[in-house]
This record gives structure tokens, C-alpha cells and sequence, in this order.
């Protein structure tokens, strides 16, 4: 138990570095420490804590979580940013443990002040549903990103402002669907996937919320457990990504290990980033 704890201990150190935005402490060292952090030495641990200011009534609020979910014998996720891997533990017991991508770390701006980075979230999150067959609604950065990858200009689509598209067709919002109507009246809906947004001409289009085509079906695999405030861990349609920094902030594995993980991971089990 005093392992477990202790490693928590650490783990729970670490994460408060990230929060705070604590830079002293490079990718090398938190390896380091995250290593050290299984001996649960509690010198070491000291040393921890005040390199990172742990003297503070949230790190005491996240100690004490950890000591309630190591002390009751609940399984848990441990998630390592810096070693891109996933561990299902009770106690000191791994049940399982595999590969995951996390965040980049990227920088990306769009108009006005605009910003976003693509963080993996740490510390202590919690399962607050499992989903299946999950969609992905991008957030307005894909189309930000995908505009200036193609050197395209960024279009919001609004319901009721129709585009005018070349030949006389307009491009507009119809019920749950982004359609194209030609001058007979006629409406076709258009097909989107990720990878293949809608152009047209200069304009790189992005879909209202709530329509069909902000809506990717398969890009975060078979199963979600979804964390909250956008983030998750999920399966993915890019497996070679798995074992890199290589995300826009949530935490990918292959399909065949959502799989197993979402029929075992309970609604409630918490979830340690670090």
C-alpha cells in the first residue's frame, strides 16, 4: 500500500508541475522521476514535492484522492505522456497496459485571438461515460488547421446566408444538412469525411454545429471513455500513430484495446495524466 501511495504521491507531484506551468523540470527529468516515483523512496519524494511547490491546498485535495483510490482497492488508469503508455492497475497489480498517442504539444493560431494547444490534459480526470460507435464533432481548430494546410480561406457557414457556388447553385443549411441546391429546386446533401472537407473555389467551408456534415463517423474508432471537456481515450483510424506524440490532446489506442478497456473500465474509474 505505502508503494502504491507513494507512487500516486509522485505521479500527483508531477501533474501539478503541468498545471501551474512549471517549465524548470525538462521531458528528461520527469522520465526520471516518474521512474523513481515507483520505488517510492520518500526522500525522493520530498524532493519532489518542493521542486514543483506542492505545499498547496489543490495538490493537497489531489493527495488525498489518491490516497482513497489506492487505499480502496478500486482499479485505476495511470496514463504516461512522456512514455506514450497506458497502465489498468488495482493496487500495485497491472491488469493491463498498452501503447497510446497523446498530445503534440503543437501551437496553432487562427483569426483574431484565436489560439489553441494540443495538450494532453494531466492529473487526475475522472471516466464520466463510455460511448459507442462515438462521432467526432471537430472543433472549429480542424478547420482552422485544414484551411491553412490547403491555403484555403476559412468559411463559417450560418444558416439561412447561402453560399453561391459556381453554375448558379448555392451551397446552404437544410434541416440536419449541409446541401447543395441547383436552380430547379433540387437539394443533394453533401458527403464529408475527415480529410476531404468542403471547398469551394478559395473557401475552405466550415459546417454549422448540428449538422450531419460536422459529424466524422469512424476517425475515434469503436469505443470512447470519455473523460470530459472534449477529451477522451479512444480508438483511432490512424493506428501508426500509437506510441507518438501525435494527438490534438486525447488518448488514442488501437481499436482492439478500446475494446477491451471499455468492457472493463468502469463509469467513475479515475484516471491519472502525467
Amino acid at each position: 500500500m505505502r508503494r502504491t501511495f507513494g507512487w500516486l504521491l509522485a505521479l500527483a507531484a508531477i501533474a501539478l508541475a503541468g498545471w501551474r506551468g512549471v517549465r524548470a523540470v525538462d521531458a528528461r527529468e520527469r522520465r526520471a522521476l516518474a521512474a523513481a516515483a515507483f520505488a517510492a523512496d520518500s526522500e525522493l519524494l520530498a524532493t519532489v514535492s518542493r521542486q514543483v511547490g506542492s505545499a498547496t491546498d489543490s495538490l493537497a485535495s489531489l493527495l488525498n484522492a489518491a490516497r482513497e483510490d489506492s487505499s480502496s482497492g478500486r482499479p485505476y488508469l495511470v496514463v504516461s505522456i512522456a512514455d506514450n503508455r497506458l497502465w489498468y492497475k488495482q493496487g500495485d497489480e497491472v491488469l493491463f497496459t498498452t501503447r497510446v498517442a497523446t498530445g503534440t504539444g503543437k501551437h496553432l493560431e487562427g483569426a483574431g485571438k484565436a489560439k489553441w494547444k494540443f495538450e494532453t490534459p494531466r492529473g487526475r480526470l475522472t471516466v464520466q461515460r463510455k460511448d459507442i460507435e462515438p462521432a467526432w464533432v471537430p472543433p472549429d481548430w480542424h478547420y482552422v488547421e485544414a484551411a491553412q494546410a490547403r491555403r484555403k480561406k476559412l468559411y463559417a457557414l450560418q444558416r439561412g446566408r447561402p453560399l453561391p457556388m459556381p453554375g448558379g447553385s448555392t451551397m446552404l443549411v437544410s434541416g440536419n444538412d449541409v446541401v447543395v441546391r441547383t436552380d430547379d429546386g433540387r437539394e443533394t446533401p453533401i458527403e464529408v469525411r475527415e480529410g476531404t472537407e468542403i471547398i469551394v473555389g478559395d473557401r475552405l467551408v466550415m459546417p454549422p454545429i448540428g449538422t450531419n456534415q460536422r459529424k466524422y463517423l469512424g476517425v475515434l474508432g469503436v469505443n470512447r471513455l470519455y473523460l470530459g471537456d472534449g477529451y477522451g481515450i479512444h480508438g483511432t483510424d490512424a493506428p501508426t500513430s500509437i506510441g507518438r506524440a501525435a494527438s490534438h490532446g486525447c488518448i488514442r489506442v488501437r481499436n482492439e484495446d478500446i475494446e477491451y478497456l471499455w468492457r472493463v473500465v468502469g463509469v467513475g474509474t479515475p484516471v491519472y495524466v502525467y
